[in-house]
């Protein structure tokens, strides 16, 4: 429930940005970009996918990162499918940086006892380094689609001619609202210490603290944003998912599966990181990663081996790409993407590109994590 209850302050404080207009300002700023290439619309959408995705969540960033696409391929009459990819790779990509990108996150860290500053220091630098090789191996995978909308963007520029109409959003309001947020769940182990509380009881408090002080603030819409902004379906699904993971840990199961990782690692649980990696990347590929992480929080718990914390993270987050249903955002997107267009993506040409994405991501994951167990002692990790 302490994850719940942060979830839904979350999705009350994002649901005021919105009101705010701070995605849209977002969204013309990209517009507004001088000399576009289809290289840079490529690079700017995909580091905003994945800085969305770390300060609000992966679901939210890629709602309007695909809005942003379908205004500037519409305009150049050029197909969005490689591009929504692109996306939402980035955006899962991203999604791990921090404890607010992803569901997966918040439950890793509160379940490993994470601060909010562990996740800034150990995942962050790794996500960034995925996020550069993402966008390598996206840019050399669509180079004929990026080509295209290049030429594009150079007829409109030569014609004198913008990718839509942009007017003037007041976004002062929505960057305060969303730096303060960010500095109360970022100083919320000095005010535990502080406090004398337990540890990341600030940091799940936060999130729904905020969100009733906005409430306050915008009483007339405060129904609108309980009753349309927070996602209840999803977060009963989470309550039903989180139930079952707990009881395969009272039954046991979890307990024999941890002892038989033990014993094919021996003294050494490192030994165990790529085989975490890797299941958790498979697994999440073709089972929502929530579902498959609630599933192995209990194993990873009992192995007490806290670099394996990061590695299920990494797998969970990176391996959402291999395959179209591999993560929330990619589910959304495509869903945006039939709707809008009435095309069907197809598993083949989505799986190609996740595939080598995911493979990629996750050998980076376990090298940057076998140089993080080298360099940094074990209270660090």
């Amino acid at each position: 429930l302490d994850i719940i209850l942060f979830l839904v302050g979350m999705m009350v404080t994002v649901g005021v940005l919105k009101d705010l207009g701070l995605f849209t300002w977002i969204i013309q700023s990209v517009l507004r970009m001088p000399r576009m290439t289809g290289t840079r619309f490529v690079v700017a959408t995909a580091v905003l996918g994945g800085a969305l995705a770390a300060v609000v969540d992966e679901v939210t960033s890629i709602v309007f990162l695909t809005a942003l696409i379908f205004q500037v391929c519409d305009t150049l009459k050029i197909r969005a499918t490689p591009f929504v990819i692109i996306a939402v790779m980035a955006t899962n990509v991203g999604s791990a940086s921090t404890m607010l990108g992803n569901p997966v996150g918040v439950l890793i860290g509160y379940k490993a006892g994470f601060t909010f500053w562990d996740f800034i220091f150990h995942a962050m630098p790794v996500a960034a380094i995925v996020m550069a090789a993402t966008i390598a191996l996206c840019l050399a995978w669509f180079r004929p689609q990026i080509r295209e909308m290049s030429q594009r963007l150079k007829e409109r520029r030569d014609r004198d001619l913008g990718l839509g109409p942009l007017i003037k959003i007041p976004y002062g309001k929505g960057i305060a609202v969303l730096a303060a947020l960010l500095a109360l769940i970022g100083l919320h182990h000095t005010i535990e210490r502080i406090l004398g509380l337990e540890r990341n009881t600030v940091l799940i408090v936060a999130p729904l603290f905020f969100a009733g002080l906005l409430m306050l603030w915008r009483p007339q819409r405060a129904r609108h944003y309980i009753e349309q902004e927070v996602e209840w379906w999803t977060l009963l699904f989470f309550m039903m998912l989180f139930a079952v993971a707990g009881t395969l840990e009272h039954t046991g199961v979890t307990s024999r599966i941890a002892s038989d990782f033990s014993a094919i690692s021996g003294a050494r649980p490192m030994l165990l990181a790529p085989i975490v990696i890797g299941i958790s990347a498979v697994g999440s590929a073709f089972v929502d990663n929530v579902v498959f992480v609630a599933a192995a929080v209990p194993v990873i718990r009992e192995l007490q081996c806290s670099p394996l914390w990061w590695g299920l993270l990494f797998g969970a987050c990176f391996g959402g790409n291999i395959t179209m249903i591999g993560s929330t955002a990619n589910i959304v997107a495509i869903g945006m993407l039939e709707k809008r267009y009435h095309i069907h993506v197809s598993f083949r040409e989505w799986i190609r590109i996740g595939i080598a994405v995911g493979i990629v991501s996750c050998l980076l994951a376990w090298v940057a994590l076998e140089l993080m167990t080298r360099l940094l002692p074990a209270p660090h990790l």
